[in-house]
Parts: C-alpha cells; structure tokens; sequence
C-alpha cells in the first residue's frame, strides 16, 4: 500500500513541476522550451550530487573513527578538493561558483541567463565527458530572467528536495516525464527523440536483458537504455551487468540521451559524436547480445546509393525510398551468433512487396531468422496514430542459454504472431497506452513459447497469438501480419463472428443504398406527378 501512495505522490509531483513550468513557458514554442526546463533539470542533479558526496566527505573527514578522517582544517578542505573522491563514485566535479544554490541565490538577478551559461561552460570545461553536450543558450533576450528565475525557484521547491532526500532517482523520474510531455507537445516531431514507456517496457520485457551489450542504433534520448538499467535492477543485477552502445544522428537529440543517461548514472557508449548509422556507423565491430530500436519509420532518403552492395545487405539491398529492410538488417549484422533484436517498425515491412522488401523478408523467414511479431495497436505514438509492429529476430533458435539467463526450447522453423491490436487504454484524447495487464500478457505469451522455466505451458489463443511453422508461412507469401495466422476470436454461441458480421452488414448497407436509390425514384416520381397537375 505505501509503494502505491510513494508512486501516487511522485506521479502528482512530476505532474505538478510540468505543469508550472509549462506556464512559465508563455508563447515559447515546445521544441525550444524543453532544452531550457531540461538543461536546469540536469545542472540540479549534477549539482545536487556533487553537494551530496562533499557534504558525506566533510562528514567522515570529521569523524575520527572513519578511514577518512583528517586531523587538520588544511587536510580536511585538502580531501574535499579531491577530485578522485568524486570522480571514483562516478560523480561530475562541479566548479564553485557554478552550483544549484549559488544560482538560486542569482534567479532574481537580471543576468541569470548568463550566470547559467557560465556554469554549463564551466562544468563542460572540468568534465571532459560533457564536452559539446549542455546547452548554452541562456542568456537568448526570449529568455527572461523571470522565466529562468521561475524555473530556478520552481526545482527548488521544498516537494522535490523532499524526494530527492529519499533517492536521487527523482530528478531522473522529472527528466523523463518531462521528456514524454514535450514529445506529446511537439506531436510529430516529438517522436524524433521519444518512445512511449510502455512500448519500450514491452520490448525490454520480452527481451530480457539480464546482462551482456545492449545497442540501440537510434537511440534518440536514450529510454530504451534507461528501461533496460531499471530492469536489470528490478531482477536483482547491477548496472555493470549491461554494456549500453547507442548511436543518434541528430545533434540535439544525441546531447539529450547523454544528459538523461547521465542523470540515470549510466555510463554508455553513444560515440564520439552524433552521426548517421548507415553511412557512418560509429560501432563497426561491435557485436551486441541484444539490439533494441525503435527507427524512423519508413524513411526514404536513407543513403541507399552510396551503400550498394554493403556487407550488412547480407539478404537484399533494401530499396532506396524505404528504410524499413536497412535498419533490419544494420541491427542484425550487429548482433552476435546467439544474439535476439527488437524493433518497431511500420506495419508496412509485414506485407511489402515493392522495390525487393518481399524477397528480403522471405530470406529473413528462410533463414530462421523471424521469431516473433507483435501487432500493436494504433494511438501508441505521438508521432503517427497508425498501428504498428514489433519484430523480433534472434541468431540462433536452439534452445541453449543465452545472455538472457533463462533456458529455451528449441523453436527452429518456428515463428511466434501475437496480434495485440486490440489492447491498450485511452489516457487522452489522440494517444493510447498499454497497461501493465498488457504487457505481462504479450511478454509472458512470448516466454512460454520460448518454454522458459517457471511460464505457463504455450497454447494457440484464437484472434490473439499462434505458433506457426515456416511452411505455413511460406503457403501466405512469406507475407507476416499477424491477423493472417492467429484466426478470429472464439465466441460465444450467441455472438456472430467478426468476418461473419462484416460480410452480414455489408449486405444489409448495400441494400440499404438500394432501398434508398428506390424511395429517392418514387419521391421525384410523385413529385412530378404533382407538378403535372398543377400545370393542368
């Protein structure tokens, strides 16, 4: 009961931060506000624990019973200067003069907006790993020191501090909220940088990465990396147990993934710049055990002209106005031998035929590559209100143990279909979410299938999931939607099939046009009969 109020209290504390910063925002467009909020967001975390750790040194530098103990003023302030003692904990050495309180003494000065420029630069400056990646911007005359003030008093408030005294984690909580709130303020151009939590929850629990390297080709800010870390934690691991390599093509978008991974103590590997994974791959050799994605969809002018014959087209050269088969197969050619991807794709890439995307998905099929794929609903994104998919591929369907710690059965020339367009609760008036009764459904389908110890014993769900062999799949095309092989819903005996209700209605509506085609006749008939008499 209390981790339900805990989780209440924090939900209503995010909301209530977005919702006074949102009215500082005044008429600021949203793409440019939020590196404002998230910018500030980040220097009171970095500043926050940097405080945490100084005032836990100054503590044990005291304390003659500790190992840091330090008999003099000079030693003490020596070891408080120690920048090892930070940078050993992981923890980014903040300038004095540039911390969150010497800046809250300042959110009433006219100047603020450079005082916070001053501070990103400096803390740039001392920590090598944030070079080129905070804004600043803040000194911009749009920026008014009663916005930047507000903001500075408004995480500062008693609330926040509160939580932050229970676990830091808070500000990384703030951060993402904040996150899935610009991507839904900026609609389209919010999906550039964010996928929906439970979408991202779904493929990490089904992917379940206990422990090994993770890649995200298209990482945007990073949530993919961040859900993998909470669950590692939620299964008793540690945050070493993952290696997290990503890679993003947008500037802006890169510098917020290493903000918000920063802010989560996850130390990734996002290269040394933002760059292009097609044309320049910043992770040529890697090898992951697991590759999770979430690329834009249906891209066209993806660079197919300057990458024809490429080693990763290992099954067709994708076509040059559509991307869908090149992240497929980019994501593939990183993985390892007993390595599983996931990644969210249009529903398009299922049924394609055009520019060689059949004879590439049928090689896919041939090869025992497919294992799964789960048909969404739509609503799920900001950026399109069309359903679309989640594929899962795996190297190697043998059954031997895997990095993901659970035995499997063997499922060569097996694929898994879960047609889960029908879940999922409104929480607005355009987006859709699914809830936590949902994923545990399509993620718990998947691992029975897969025969993990302790699951429930796989059976076909008519109108929700189905085993199906390459052969049967071969018989439809090599063509992969679900809704082909999982078969209508069973009902009741008093209920009408779907297909039976649609053929049923479609009757009655064309004779219904019929009907009405006839009364319209009669009526213009009778009419001009009236006409006629009038006239005699």
């Amino acid at each position: 009961m209390a981790s339900k109020t805990n989780k209440t209290a924090a939900a209503s504390l995010e909301d209530t931060l977005w919702e006074a910063a949102n009215q500082l925002r005044s008429n600021m467009d949203a793409a440019e506000y939020k590196h404002v909020v998230l910018g500030l967001i980040f220097l009171k975390y970095v500043s926050d624990v940097f405080e945490k750790r100084h005032s836990q040194l100054k503590r044990l530098a005291a304390d003659d019973s500790s190992d840091y103990f330090m008999p003099t003023d000079d030693a003490r302030e020596q070891l408080l200067e120690d920048r090892d003692e930070y940078a050993g904990e992981g923890i980014f050495w903040i300038p004095e003069g540039n911390r969150w309180n010497d800046l809250r003494k300042a959110a009433k000065q006219t100047d603020v907006g450079g005082r916070i420029d001053a501070a990103m630069e400096s803390i740039e400056k001392e920590n090598p790993t944030l070079k080129g990646v905070l804004p600043k911007n803040f000194a911009r005359r749009e920026l008014t020191p009663q916005m930047l003030g507000g903001l500075i008093d408004l995480f500062s408030n008693e609330n926040l501090a509160a939580e932050e005294h229970e676990s830091l984690d808070v500000l990384g909580r703030v951060f993402e909220y904040m996150l899935s709130k610009f991507a839904n303020a900026e609609g389209k151009l919010g999906g550039e940088f964010f996928t929906p939590r439970s979408v991202v929850k779904l493929m990490v629990d089904m992917l379940e990465p206990f422990n090994g390297r993770v890649y995200d080709p298209a990482c945007g800010s990073g949530g993919m990396f961040v859900q993998a870390d909470r669950f590692v934690k939620a299964h008793d691991g540690v945050r070493n147990d993952i290696s997290v390599f990503g890679q993003e093509q947008n500037p802006t978008t890169w510098r917020l993934a290493k903000m918000n991974l920063a802010l989560r103590g996850i130390e990734a590997n996002l290269g040394p710049e933002w760059g292009d994974s097609f044309t320049n791959d910043q992770h040529p050799d890697l090898r992951a055990d697991f590759v999770i994605a979430n690329p834009p969809f249906n891209v066209k002018k993806w660079g197919a002209d300057k990458l024809a014959g490429d080693v990763r087209w290992q099954h067709g050269n994708p076509p040059a106005n559509n991307a869908n088969f090149a992240w497929i197969q980019h994501m593939l050619h990183h993985l390892n031998p007993t390595g599983t991807m996931a990644t969210v794709l249009a529903n398009g890439s299922l049924s394609a035929q055009a520019g060689g995307e059949g004879e590439i998905r049928k090689n896919l099929v041939e090869k025992d590559l497919v294992e799964c794929i789960v048909a969404l609903p739509g609503q799920l994104f900001f950026t399109t209100q069309i359903p679309v998919c989640v594929w899962f591929l795996t190297k190697d369907k043998s059954g031997q143990t895997v990095k993901s710690e659970r035995s499997q059965r063997s499922r060569k020339g097996e694929v898994l279909f879960i047609d889960a367009r029908q879940v999922g609760s409104m929480v607005s008036r355009t987006n859709k979410e699914l809830t936590d009764s949902d994923l545990e459904r399509i993620a718990g389908t998947y691992h029975s299938w897969r025969g993990e110890p302790g699951e429930n014993t796989y059976e076909d769900v008519p109108g929700f999931c189905a085993s199906v062999s390459l052969e049967q799949i071969a018989e439809h095309g090599h063509v992969l939607t679900p809704g082909r092989y999982v078969g209508s819903e069973a009902v009741d005996e008093d209920e009408e099939p779907l297909d039976d209700k649609i053929s049923r209605l479609t009757v009655e509506v064309r004779e219904g046009f019929e009907r009405r085609v006839q009364l319209q006749e009669q009526v213009m008939a009778a009419l001009g009969s009236l006409a006629t008499q009038d006239a005699s």
